[in-house]
């Protein structure tokens, strides 16, 4: 007679965090200036308050904006401040960067405000595969989040695990 298969992935304490499921849904936008410099590389302030103002700024009603400039442009910080001042009564959130800028500014914020107390003295298990865009520092916020309250925290999936904290 063959033996029972026990799952004893299952029936462990260990706690799974994923924090795909943490992914803020909405669309992502890059809004590039470098159109809108003169040459693509020098900013006149005048000319370019007047773009801002023919700008279709509702383009962006809901999402959330990530503002750079890709070209070598030497850009004054009152632009991409003035820039926002424009998408605020849409966006939904503005960062000054890269669109990974902008995941990382999501999941931060996520990370800062969830209560890690059903994590207390547990074993958890930091999911590592994910189907949508979690920047590296969600996992070095998530971490720091987690070391405060687990009992050992591991990377990976349940069967192949790296072990990263385990609380003394």
């Amino acid at each position: 007679m063959a033996e029972e298969i026990v799952n004893r992935v299952a029936q462990s304490k260990l706690v799974t965090f994923n924090l795909e499921e943490f992914y803020p849904s909405g669309e992502r936008k890059l809004l590039d200036i470098k159109d809108w410099l003169y040459e693509g590389i020098i900013l006149r302030e005048k000319d370019f308050r007047e773009i801002l103002q023919k700008h279709e700024w509702n383009q962006y009603h809901g999402c959330y904006v990530a503002i750079t400039c890709s070209t070598d442009a030497i850009v004054p910080g009152w632009a991409f401040m003035l820039v926002t001042t424009k998408l605020q009564p849409y966006a939904k959130r503005v960062v000054q960067g890269s669109l990974v800028d902008l995941e990382t500014a999501l999941y931060y914020s996520v990370l800062e405000k969830l209560d890690y107390s059903d994590y207390q003295d547990k074993p958890v298990i930091i999911k590592g595969c994910s189907n949508r865009p979690v920047p590296p520092n969600a996992y070095i916020f998530l971490i720091q989040k987690l070391q405060e309250v687990a009992k050992s925290v591991m990377y990976g999936e349940a069967c192949s695990s790296v072990p990263l904290f385990k609380h003394k």
